[in-house]
Order: structure tokens, then sequence, then C-alpha cells
């Protein structure tokens, strides 16, 4: 009873992709702290931002399921038949409404943003991933989400333009990037999103100009402000308010895009592009994280 109940906890693990999983929770977290909320809020957001992974990881793999087993995907535990479907889905069922029930005490703003976030992650692993707009989810969830540290606050607040572009613009480059060791098992199941039709190359360099997107709203957004003109107000970016750490990562960022579209044209492969946009996108989130203090609009 115990072996079964331990190879079936292990079974759902490793059916939440832990990896992602685990990242964007750190992630969450990180902009709470950095964006100034009480331990008790950070560790509620955090919480809640787990489960909701935990659900996305596991609707995926139980919606793939099926081509996992015909492609042959010994790395995927319902594929290989250590858990069932149905457990798998009742897990993700489970997970998803104590992610929502665990945001509803940080306010409706956070609900909603974690709502939108959930909506689009399971839209993608429901059939959108097959489409010409596989990437739309992405940029519309990661647009939300650095909003909940910002919505979970005492004093709640949209964040701001800038950190909504920089975080759409990360969700791109993940998209982008995340499929590209797996084009042709994906293609031999009958997935064609995006990055799909656009081929390994194009993808990884539209996914570093997506960096370098984000890279330039975190740097110039956080230090801009509002200044008076004769025709209204107008949006200045005071370049010599900007941290030595904002330049510091920008410059990180640029070299990591400039290497990733070199390559690109010479043709390299999608692994290795894929890793130097991942590392790019690392960078550009760590940024965002440096720069948590100024989310608010």
């Amino acid at each position: 009873m115990t072996g079964a109940f331990l190879r079936m906890t292990r079974g759902l693990w490793g059916s939440t992709h832990p990896g992602p999983t685990l990242v964007v929770t750190v992630l969450a977290a990180a902009l709470s702290v950095a964006a100034g909320l009480s331990l008790g809020r950070i560790v509620l957001l955090a919480l809640a931002v787990f489960a909701g992974q935990l659900s996305v990881g596991l609707s995926n793999d139980a919606l793939d399921a099926g081509r996992d087993r015909a492609v042959g995907r010994t790395d995927k535990p319902i594929a290989r038949g250590d858990i069932s479907l149905r457990t798998a889905w009742v897990a993700a069922v489970l997970a998803v409404v104590l992610a929502l029930a665990l945001s509803a005490p940080l306010g409706l703003g956070m609900l909603a943003a974690h709502g939108i976030f959930l909506a689009s992650a399971w839209s993608y692993n429901a059939g959108l991933k097959a489409t010409p707009i596989s990437i739309l989810p992405f940029i519309l969830g990661f647009g939300a989400f650095p909003t909940f540290a910002t919505f979970a606050a005492h004093d709640p607040q949209l964040a701001a333009p800038w950190a909504l572009l920089a975080g759409g613009a990360l969700g791109a480059a993940i998209h982008l990037t995340n499929v590209l060791p797996d084009l042709d098992d994906d293609a031999r199941t009958g997935i064609s999103g995006l990055p799909h039709r656009l081929g390994a190359r194009p993808s990884a360099a539209l996914a570093a100009a997506a960096v370098l997107v984000g890279a330039i709203a975190v740097t110039a957004g956080a230090t801009a402000v509002t200044a008076g003109a004769a025709d209204g107000e107008i949006l200045r970016v005071d370049l010599t308010q900007i941290p030595v750490i904002s330049w510091l990562f920008f410059a990180l960022e640029v070299a990591v895009v400039l290497v990733t579209l070199v390559l690109a044209v010479k043709g390299r492969s999608g692994r290795l592009l894929f890793r130097l946009v991942m590392l790019a996108a690392l960078l550009l989130a760590a940024q965002l994280v440096a720069a948590g203090g100024s989310l608010a609009g």
C-alpha cells in the first residue's frame, strides 16, 4: 500500500513539470518580496501560485498523454502508466480550486489576475498550443503576472505599464523558446503552434527580440516620470536615475541576445538557442525582480 502511494505521489509530482513550477513560484515570491509585501501575504501568494502551477503541469500532461505515448515519452509518468489519467485530472482540478481559494484572501484584484493567468495556461494546454495564436496565452498570462504582487498589497494597485509589457515579453520569449527541443516530436503528433510554423531559428530570433523589448521596458520604465508640456503631460525617462544594477542586467541581456541572433543566422541547433534564450529570459526575470519596488503604476 505504501509503495503504491509513493509511486502515485512521485508520478503526480513528475507530471507537474517541477522545474517550471518551482521557477514561476520563486519568481512570484521574489516579486512580492521586492514589492514590499508582508511575510504573511508573501507566503499566501507563493502557495497560491504553486498550487496553480501544479494544476497547469498536471492538466498539460493529462491532455498530452495520448501524444506522449505515441512518441514514446518514457519521461512522462502518465504515458508510462505510473498514474492513471483519472488521478491526474482529479489532482489538477483540486489544485486549480486550491489556487483560486488561496488567491481570494489577497483581494479581488489578485484573484482576477491569477484567474487570467490560469485560464490562459489551461486554454493553451487545451488546444491553443496547436494554433497560430499559441503565443497569446503566454503574452496574456505573463503580462498579468507582475500584478500579482501589486494587487496582493494592502493598498492594491495595477502594475505599471512597463511592468505589464515586460511580463508579456517574458511570456512570449518563454513560449517561443520552450518548444524548441520538442519541435520534431510535436510535429509527429499534430502540434503546429506559432514556433512550429516559424521554425527553430526564426522562433529563437523572435524570442531574443522579445527579451530585448522587455529589457528596454524594465530599464527605462522603472525610472520614467511625467513632466509638464505645452499640450499636457508627457512621459520622460531620466537615464541618470537608472541604477547601475539595471544597466548591468541590460548589458548582459543585450550580449546574450546578440550571440543568439548571430548563432541563429549561422544555423546552430535549436537546443543551443533554447539555452541561450532561456538564459536571457532568466536575466530579464531577475531584472524585473530588482525593479520590484517600483512595480506599481
